[in-house]
């Protein structure tokens, strides 16, 4: 019994039992740390990445190919309630163009459409190369590069493309593996990240 009571008495394994109960919580707070820092580093990439995307979208091929080649003669367009009928040389409005949205599966647009909904898919996936400097972890899949008119460009612009859509580089569907994240399998999903440009050059395939 005398042994028991000396057993029950005996605190020189304290410290070691309370190093050993905080030591958990000491690591948690660590990875934790580093899993904020990680967070911030991760949305600046994207918000940077995004931005330089959209740079790329505006001076090179546009992925919705119609806008090289759409003719906008002779093209009835609403503006305000009113008809308008567009002629050489008309300011063409920014009702003219409906939003058109193309990623990897190809464009779309639900009203004012293009003529086409055909897609160069080669450069959409020359912004996402542009993008992947400053990410490697995007993929073409989570690419959207988004054409809505801007009021900018003139009917039968002998100069090339006549309208000047307002474009959007957008990055969805996009996850951060925090450490902590790994012991449990999980992650954690962002938003979704947008730039807009107006439409520059549009042509070429490389970017300053």
């Amino acid at each position: 019994m005398s042994g028991l009571r000396t057993f029950v008495k005996d605190d020189l394994a304290a410290t070691t039992a309370e190093f050993a109960l905080m030591v958990p919580l000491f690591i948690l707070f660590v990875f934790g740390a580093i899993d904020v820092g990680g967070f911030a580093w991760k949305i600046n990439r994207l918000e940077k990445a995004t931005q330089m995307g959209a740079r790329m979208a505006v001076v090179t091929d546009p992925v919705a190919t119609a806008l090289l080649t759409e003719n906008y003669i002779g093209r009835s367009v609403s503006v305000g309630g009113t008809t308008v009928t567009l002629v050489q040389g008309s300011t063409i409005p920014a009702e003219a163009l409906g939003k058109t949205v193309c990623t990897t599966s190809g464009c779309s647009c639900s009203a004012n459409c293009l003529s086409s909904n055909t897609a160069n898919s080669i450069a959409l996936t020359n912004v996402a190369n542009r993008m992947r400097a400053f990410d490697s972890s995007i993929q073409d899949s989570n690419v959207q590069i988004e054409y809505v008119g801007s009021g900018l460009g003139y009917a039968g612009d002998p100069d090339g493309m006549e309208i000047a859509p307002l474009v959007t580089v957008r990055l969805v569907s996009m996850q951060y593996q925090p450490i902590i994240g790994v012991l449990l399998n999980a992650a954690i999903d962002l938003p979704d990240f947008a730039f807009t440009l107006p439409m520059e050059d549009g042509s070429g395939t490389t970017s300053n």
